[in-house]
């Protein structure tokens, strides 16, 4: 049984004129838990619309989704909400770090919502995260007083803090140089592995992409497969990856 399944996902909004946009076009997507896709698309090509539909902030226009075995149209509005709270992570390429808190404050903030040892832990449970992600001697520090990488290891932190069944990493590495991108990819697939979580990576970078077991492109709203290696794609090397994706 897979973790999340869209099944036929389109999804259209409406423009000026009464005319309508057609964003995503039949997407099939299965993730398994443990999992680790990767999609690329331009600009334009529905990213951010299929992102959204994937971390339960939005429904499709017609298809189905269904997470954890539950059809979407089955889930309450609270449900989804605390579905999408304690099982989805989100990991944005401009970090989105509260400025005025340190780390510590900025990667707790989602245990505020937490219940029972959650919830009173949460200062230790976020300070543990923080050491699991190399910053546990930077737990005071401002998110102006860190570099780049530092910060995005923070929003990773908060990401994995409540422990989440599915990351969605969005252009994970887009706000950094090559050498601190690598450095977070490589830590944030140690970290997803270790914890069992599917993770799915979003992005335009090939190199990014390659790192994934699966591969997908948008294109145009529509979702293909890419396969890199022949049978053995799951296992194939980034270089032979980044080749297929391109």
């Amino acid at each position: 049984m897979p973790l999340l399944a869209l099944e036929g996902v389109t999804r259209t909004i409406e423009i000026a004129d009464a005319d309508s946009l057609q964003i995503l076009r039949g997407v099939d997507l299965e993730v398994e838990v443990g999992d680790h896709v990767s999609i690329v698309g331009r600009s334009g090509s529905g990213k951010s619309t299929l992102l959204n539909i994937l971390g339960l902030l939005d429904e499709p226009t017609t298809g189905r989704l269904v997470f954890d075995d539950i059809p979407l149209e089955r889930m309450r509005a609270g449900e989804r909400d605390r579905r999408r709270g304690r099982d989805v992570g989100f990991i944005f390429q401009q970090f989105n770090l509260l400025p005025g808190r340190t780390a510590l404050d900025n990667v707790l903030t989602p245990l505020l919502y937490a219940t029972g040892r959650g919830f009173w832990r949460r200062r230790a449970i976020a300070a543990d995260m923080l050491g699991r992600v190399g910053l546990g001697d930077r737990l005071e520090a401002l998110p102006s007083q860190l570099s780049g990488g530092e910060q995005q290891r923070v929003a990773i932190a908060r990401a994995l803090v409540r422990g989440p069944r599915l990351i969605l990493a969005d252009e994970p590495t887009g706000a950094l140089d090559v050498d601190t991108g690598a450095s977070v990819m490589a830590l944030l697939d140690e970290v997803a592995e270790g914890s069992g979580a599917a993770l799915i990576t979003i992005t335009h970078d090939v190199n990014v992409a390659a790192l994934a077991r699966r591969h997908y492109r948008l294109d145009a709203g529509v979702l293909t497969p890419v396969v890199a290696g022949g049978p053995s794609a799951s296992h194939s090397n980034p270089v032979d990856a980044r080749e297929a994706i391109r």
